[in-house]
């Protein structure tokens, strides 16, 4: 496992930490605006390797998604909507 998934995991499990401690019936305003900022740095955090994690995703299939070989790149002229007449001799 790479370091990013190790921190990614770490940063989750903080995060779920910090929501159990919410939904407990401690109540001390001042922890509780501490970790509400934690919770938002770290949800913020989370968000953003996610959409890199995406991005590198869509990059990925983008990839594969293309054709092998760039003469294979459907043309405008192999539009079958439009049909040339046939010339009868």
């Amino acid at each position: 496992m790479t370091k990013d998934a190790l921190d990614f995991g770490a940063k989750l499990k903080e995060l779920e930490t910090i929501t159990a401690w919410f939904e407990s019936d401690e109540v001390d305003l001042n922890a509780a605006l501490a970790k509400f900022e934690r919770g938002m740095q770290l949800a913020d955090e989370l968000k953003r390797e996610l959409q890199q994690v995406e991005n590198r995703v869509e990059k990925i299939k983008a990839r594969f998604d293309a054709p092998a070989n760039p003469n294979e790149a459907p043309s405008a002229e192999d539009d079958s909507d439009t049909e040339e007449p046939t010339l009868c001799p």
